[in-house]
């Protein structure tokens, strides 16, 4: 998709990933509207609004004022995401609550509200930021783990059912990124320490810049997997050809960056 003109809506764009789409969105030429819990700080965006992702019918409420203010919703950019939890004996359910409903339920959300629109005009952009642990697992978070497979689950189940009727679908699915999320413990609505440790130990953290060039590009080309760490590829690739083998390999690994925790 050629991106200039396009109005596209980030959310999670108060920092990290988010916002850094932002930056990138607009300088490929599109209008973009930026979103977050709080009206995040984005004066390169054409507009800026509150956004609980959660809430079903603030994203509906939002996705309306777009189309009055700016025009119809091109691109859907799903940023928002949280990591929380542990293993599942120690994490509360409203833990997994708060996960499952900010790193799936609100994709499911936007899509209900876009697909109308979308499928009249016979075309729409929906890219949803999941994770390498979506394809791969995620040491130390199991919320996270499972959240991010469901998200690129239901962009795979998009792709499928709408994309003959021109929805295109991308899943966002890096590894280590320079964010608070990254840098932040899981009781800030971070990682945990062992998924942090795995994190690093798995290849290089890229910058939010980088992995918001990595989107725009694949926009451009319309790819499904948005991979800004190629090696992920591979390990995807590995993890199907001998999944015994793989898993073998993520329990020394698990056992590794247990370890070195303690």
């Amino acid at each position: 998709m050629e991106l200039t003109d396009r109005v596209a809506v980030v959310t999670g764009a108060g920092g990290g990933i988010g916002r850094a789409l932002v930056t990138a969105l607009a300088g490929a030429g599109a209008r973009v509207v930026a979103t977050d819990v709080g009206v995040p700080d984005a004066p390169i965006a054409a507009l800026a609004r509150p956004l609980d992702v959660t809430d079903a019918d603030a994203t509906a409420a939002l996705v309306a004022e777009v189309e009055r203010e700016i025009g119809p919703v091109d691109v859907f950019l799903a940023n928002a995401g949280v990591a929380a939890g542990t293993d599942p004996v120690d994490t509360p359910d409203d833990v997994w609550d708060t996960v499952l409903d900010v790193n799936v339920r609100a994709h499911i959300a936007a899509a209900k509200v876009l697909l109308p629109g979308w499928l009249e005009r016979g075309e729409g952009y929906f890219v949803a930021t999941a994770s390498a642990a979506g394809l791969l697992t995620q040491i130390g978070s199991a919320p996270y783990a499972v959240s991010k497979h469901a998200a690129v689950a239901f962009a795979e189940w998009l792709s499928v059912t709408y994309g003959a009727r021109g929805v295109r679908v991308s899943t966002l699915a890096p590894m280590g990124v320079a964010t608070a999320m990254l840098d932040t413990g899981a009781d800030e609505g971070g990682m945990s320490a062992a998924a942090t440790g795995a994190v690093r130990a798995a290849g290089e953290v890229l910058s939010p810049e980088a992995v918001a060039d990595a989107v725009v590009a694949g926009i451009a080309r319309e790819e499904f997997l948005i991979l800004p760490h190629p090696e992920v590829l591979t390990f995807f690739r590995r993890k199907a050809d001998d999944y015994e083998r793989w898993l073998a390999g993520m329990r020394r690994l698990q056992d590794s960056v247990t370890r070195s925790a303690e």
